[in-house]
């Protein structure tokens, strides 16, 4: 168990890769073989369907305010309207939608991808709010995370008298249905909170129910790629990944290979050790490194089974680690990418 200062260093490390990576725009040169292009088109199109759009509740219910909650950051938020919300960050964004109070939100962070919010103005990267930009809206709700900053745009968002409800970040499947709730009970709908955390958990369960019985747990490692950046990460603990691969049945190879740090340089050495059987990349990532074939050509990972094998799962940038209600359909890709014809 890691102190409150290693966790905290931790998800804002996971937050910083996400929020990077949905900063590239288009693909870097994909130049490669026909079998390369096809298999990254495949792999963009399964991911595609995790993301586009989210499913709200039927018959959502109306917010009852005032209400008065606890926030993460140890402060009582009294909350008297919910008609002009804003999310920092693309998970709070998706929460706030899938309760059915989308045409409340009046903003979005850059990670919030998917198509109702798309036509929402940008006020923030996650850790590069700006507090012009947000205040501008004249929101009578700020949604945050304990990761969220910079503190100094924070406490100017506050002293202009804007609730703002801070909520612990995602690290696990464990942390799906009390950030759901956490939201929800700030917006005045509890109920709808009880209804879309059961939802959630129940798609989740059924997901891991058809996952194909093995005797050997195939070995995944997540890479962050930013192949325009000459960035290339291996996960290790607290990279965020553990908890999902490990629903899909998988072994996070990083975090078992003794992957201390959150996110390690890719060496030879690192992917040696970690030796994985699939490599589970973000969308944008591989296509900055040029698809599977410039993934191979990165050092070390044309030794490893993976890459040998070109086996790469792929999952779209903006809800690979939300940990929220699409949760579902990113376990049912990994699942559907990893075992094939195995299901």
């Amino acid at each position: 168990m890691r102190d409150g200062t290693v966790h905290r260093r931790g998800t804002r490390t996971a937050g910083v890769l996400l929020s990077a990576l949905a900063l590239l725009s288009a693909a870097t040169g994909c130049g490669g073989s026909a079998e390369s292009a096809a298999s990254a088109k495949k792999a963009s199109a399964v991911a595609a369907s995790t993301a586009d759009r989210v499913e709200p509740l039927t018959d959502p219910a109306k917010p009852q305010l005032p209400v008065t909650v606890g926030s993460s950051d140890g402060k009582k938020v009294t909350i008297k309207a919910a008609d002009r919300i804003v999310p920092l960050s693309g998970s709070l964004n998706e929460i706030v939608f899938t309760l059915g109070l989308g045409d409340r939100v009046v903003a979005r962070d850059i990670t919030a991808t998917f198509t109702q919010a798309k036509k929402l103005p940008i006020v923030t990267r996650n850790h590069d709010v700006s507090a012009e930009s947000v205040l501008s809206l004249k929101p009578d709700l700020v949604l945050a995370e304990t990761t969220t900053g910079p503190e100094e745009a924070m406490e100017q968002i506050r002293d202009a008298g804007v609730p703002v409800l801070v909520v612990d970040p995602a690290q696990g499947l464990d942390d799906v249905g009390p950030r759901i709730e956490a939201v929800a009970d700030a917006l005045g709908v509890p109920a709808s909170g009880t209804r879309l955390t059961q939802r959630s958990e129940e798609r989740i369960a059924a997901v891991r129910k058809e996952i194909p019985a093995q005797e050997d747990h195939p070995r995944v490692a997540f890479l962050y790629l930013r192949g325009t950046a000459s960035v290339y990460l291996i996960g290790g603990k607290g990279s965020g990944a553990t908890s999902l691969l490990e629903a899909a049945g998988a072994v996070d190879a990083g975090a078992e290979s003794g992957l201390k740090k959150d996110f390690t340089a890719i060496t030879t050495e690192a992917l040696a050790q970690a030796a994985p059987d699939a490599i589970l990349v973000m969308t944008k990532g591989l296509e900055s490194v040029g698809g599977i074939d410039g993934l191979v050509k990165i050092p070390g990972v044309a030794q490893t089974p993976a890459g040998m094998d070109r086996r790469v799962v792929s999952i779209e940038d903006g809800v690979l680690l939300n940990y929220g209600p699409r949760t579902d359909q990113v376990l049912k890709s990994i699942v559907e990418q990893l075992y094939g014809d195995a299901k």
